[in-house]
């Protein structure tokens, strides 16, 4: 792998990010500031750190951004719950994006251990 772009936890936090930003397009405009603020920051820290964890230079730092990230993907899922427990949003965008972030958050503990087992070996 060359860079951060050609991992695929990389790809689908963008997608997702994506997804975020749309469906909290429909969040109330009261929630600008709120909600829909601080979901999408905690979205958006997903790649950030992925990206930053893997300019770095060891593994051990590869390692803390990848755990960062894992942290950022499960503000997500509890502001997720939050919207839909407020009807912020409906049941099909809200099993939508609870899936793609459960599949994220799989597939950041893999890449956490693989890089653990390499630091390890």
């Amino acid at each position: 792998m060359k860079t951060h772009k050609d991992l695929e936890v990389w790809k689908e936090s963008i997608d997702f990010v994506t997804e975020v930003y749309k469906v909290t397009n429909e969040f109330p405009k009261s929630e600008q500031y709120g909600l829909t603020s601080q979901i999408r920051r905690a979205a958006i820290s997903v790649p950030s750190n992925i990206s930053e964890g893997f300019a770095r230079k060891g593994i051990k730092e590869k390692i803390r951004f990848l755990y960062i990230a894992l942290g950022s993907n499960s503000e997500v899922e509890t502001q997720l719950i939050i919207a839909n427990n407020l009807d912020f949003v409906n049941n099909e965008d809200f099993e939508s994006l609870k899936t793609n972030n459960k599949n994220l958050g799989k597939r950041l503990i893999n890449l956490i251990r693989y890089f653990e087992r390499k630091n390890n070996s």
